[in-house]
């Protein structure tokens, strides 16, 4: 049998799954023995247990001047700047993607100036953002939408036009106008399309977040992370940079299952 057509069974496929993150939690560890032995004040690679007692402090102990859990305090702060701005995106973009998406005449006007807007890097904006609308929430968020709308939006406007014209001739000859092919054909299709476009904007909406938090923030992630480094306390950032993984491997997850229980039609289609 070629190897194209083996599949693993479940055992394996987890095995396998398994086997890169044990890989590198192992290397890690190798490393940071060696880098411990030589010499055993070494900052850079800490071992779990200093990273354990970091963590026992950013996340079970009180803040002397302010009390609070500073991890809680951190994870809370950015979550809801990152909820705003996906929110938001998702809300604009599912409007104007759809809407470009099934009128020509939309197209012709936006597609190009969408195109052209979505290559401008979110980053190189960040100070005009701060200018305008100071360095409060409203530039941390808006950045996020900024650097997330037009991906969604162009990815719904491509996922409109392919769909099957014979869907649209069919819903026109029943008499369906351009606002119910739009409601009843065209949206009941999009809506599990966005989850995969959420989901894949997940990454640089998170690259957006802790870039302005780190530039202009008093609590956050990001802020976190980028205050600590002058210590060079890397067991503050290294289980930061995890917690902020794993938060992100879960957001996704959620996005999957929702997928699945809300949509069980688009999940088997993808599956043939």
């Amino acid at each position: 049998m070629r190897l194209i057509n083996r599949h693993p069974g479940r055992l394996a496929g987890r095995a396998l799954a398994a086997t890169p993150f044990i890989a590198m939690v192992a290397l890690y560890l190798i490393a940071s023995a060696i880098r411990h032995a030589a010499n055993p004040a070494d900052k850079l690679l800490p071992s779990i247990s200093q990273m354990a007692a970091a963590m026992n402090i950013m996340a079970f102990t009180q803040d002397m001047a302010t009390g609070d859990y500073l991890m809680l305090t951190d994870t809370l702060a950015s979550l809801q700047r990152l909820l705003e701005g996906l929110a938001i995106s998702v809300g604009i973009s599912f409007i104007i993607g759809i809407s470009v998406g099934m009128i020509p005449y939309l197209r012709r006007l936006f597609v190009p100036f969408i195109s052209a807007f979505s290559m401008v890097p979110p980053l190189a904006i960040l100070p005009i953002l701060f200018i305008i609308a100071g360095i409060g929430e409203t530039a941390k968020v808006t950045l996020i939408v900024i650097g997330t709308a037009p991906f969604i939006v162009r990815d719904l406007i491509m996922r409109v036009e392919e769909m099957p014209q014979a869907q649209l001739i069919k819903a026109q000859t029943l008499g369906a106008s351009s606002w119910q092919i739009g409601l009843r054909v065209v949206v009941p299709q999009m809506l599990p399309r966005l989850i995969d476009s959420l989901r894949l904007s997940l990454g640089p909406a998170w690259i957006y977040l802790i870039s302005a938090e780190a530039i202009a923030a008093q609590n956050g992630l990001g802020y976190r992370i980028f205050l600590v480094r002058r210590y060079f306390a890397m067991d503050i950032i290294i289980p930061y940079v995890i917690w902020i993984t794993l938060l992100a491997f879960l957001f996704d997850l959620a996005l999957r299952h929702l997928q699945r229980r809300v949509f069980p039609w688009f999940a088997g289609a993808k599956a043939q």
